[in-house]
């Protein structure tokens, strides 16, 4: 095993909690655990999750969604509707039996997916297209076509939903506008619900940085008031113990609290003496300047470690963490990264030996240290871990 992933269960358990508490007793907090609980494993999550109160799970596929049943099923927790599983990212007509079958609820954006599921008795949940321009059905006669489809189909309309593109921005216009359009859309659901009796339960319009924007989460209480329905917020980054900084917000809410849940390890293979004018990687991008003392990692891009961490005389990289006889120290990553291998400046970190642990990410050295220096978010870095 080249490298590994840990998960901790209590730290997930106390971040989903505090979203809770942050989300208020009226609303409900959906766990999005796509992208295989965004690298940390559907299997390590799910139950804590659950444990920890959890009515809905998020999920992109319908693979994903049998997985997450079956890790409730193992726990004891197999019974719907005690834990409902979402199926954000669309379906296929091969997928209908499966979706049935486990009891997943589908978000649909055209009338062509309500045909599909006909006969079936299914709750459903509609997704409006406010902005995103990604998925989701107009408000007018688009979503009016598929509120006929879904009864003619004989579906319950358990939900409504949309996706805010910018929930980063604090008084942001973008999502000003996105919420005056959810909000027509909830309006023709009600006068449509009036006549076909079918008010959805849920309405959910958001992500984890909801929680931290002060104009997107207190409006959707508000909103969903005024259809009967109870508020939803979909977390998915900060169940994790990241979440995005608010633009132009002074003092966010729930990201101080937060606490990372992966630690990602790999072991020392060699320990070897660089003598000064030694050069260490492909394309000599690093010079030792001094006697340094020098450990061979077992892991490397081909893991998830992005190229971007390497380092030259004159620009430092990413770092990892070494248990050293005095604690944690860091150990900056020398050189450039390899498909399989690293090499980390343990200059003056006594104690070490061949098959000590290292952490690549988790405390000291996280998501956001990895994202900036590559230059992205920190999803892509969690995702990309291919642990072997």
């Amino acid at each position: 095993m080249s490298s590994w992933i840990e998960v901790s269960s209590e730290r997930l358990a106390a971040n989903y909690r505090m979203l809770a508490q942050a989300a208020g007793a009226d609303t409900a907090v959906l766990a999005v655990v796509k992208a295989n609980a965004y690298g940390h494993g559907i299997e390590s999550c799910v139950p804590p999750l659950a444990l920890a109160g959890a009515p809905w799970f998020g999920v992109a596929g319908v693979d994903e969604g049998v997985r997450v049943r079956q890790c409730l099923h193992a726990a004891g927790l197999s019974r719907p509707p005690a834990h409902s599983i979402l199926l954000m990212c669309g379906f296929l007509p091969a997928d209908v039996p499966a979706i049935s079958e486990h009891a997943l609820t589908p978000v649909l954006c055209t009338a062509q997916q309500a045909h599909w599921l006909a006969g079936t008795g299914m709750r459903v949940h509609v997704e409006i297209e406010t902005g995103m321009g990604r998925q989701g059905v107009c408000p007018g006669p688009d979503l009016a076509a598929l509120l006929r489809a879904i009864s003619a189909a004989g579906l319950v309309l358990d939900g409504l939903c949309t996706h805010f593109c910018a929930a980063e921005a604090a008084n942001g216009e973008l999502t000003r506008a996105q919420q005056l359009r959810f909000a027509a859309a909830a309006e023709q659901v009600r006068s449509w619900s009036c006549s076909h009796n079918g008010a959805p339960a849920w309405l959910h319009a958001g992500s984890s940085s909801s929680l931290d924007n002060p104009i997107a989460h207190p409006w959707l209480a508000d909103l969903a008031r005024t259809l009967g329905a109870r508020p939803m917020v979909r977390c998915g980054l900060a169940l994790y113990g990241y979440c995005l900084p608010i633009d132009g917000a002074a003092t966010p809410a729930i990201r101080p609290s937060l606490k990372p849940v992966l630690t990602w390890k790999t072991r020392i293979l060699d320990l070897r003496e660089a003598r000064p004018g030694d050069t260490i990687g492909y394309n000599a991008t690093f010079t030792a300047p001094a006697p340094m003392r020098l450990a061979l990692l077992a892991a490397g891009y081909a893991d998830g470690l992005r190229r971007e961490l390497c380092s030259t005389n004159i620009a430092p990289g990413g770092w990892v963490i070494a248990s050293s006889a005095n604690g944690p120290a860091r150990a900056p990553i020398v050189g450039r990264i390899s498909m399989n291998l690293t090499m980390a400046d343990v200059t003056g970190i006594d104690g070490l030996r061949v098959g000590d642990e290292v952490i690549l990410l988790g405390d000291g050295v996280t998501a956001d240290d990895h994202a900036r220096l590559a230059c992205t978010i920190p999803y892509e870095i969690l995702c990309a871990i291919r642990p072997a």
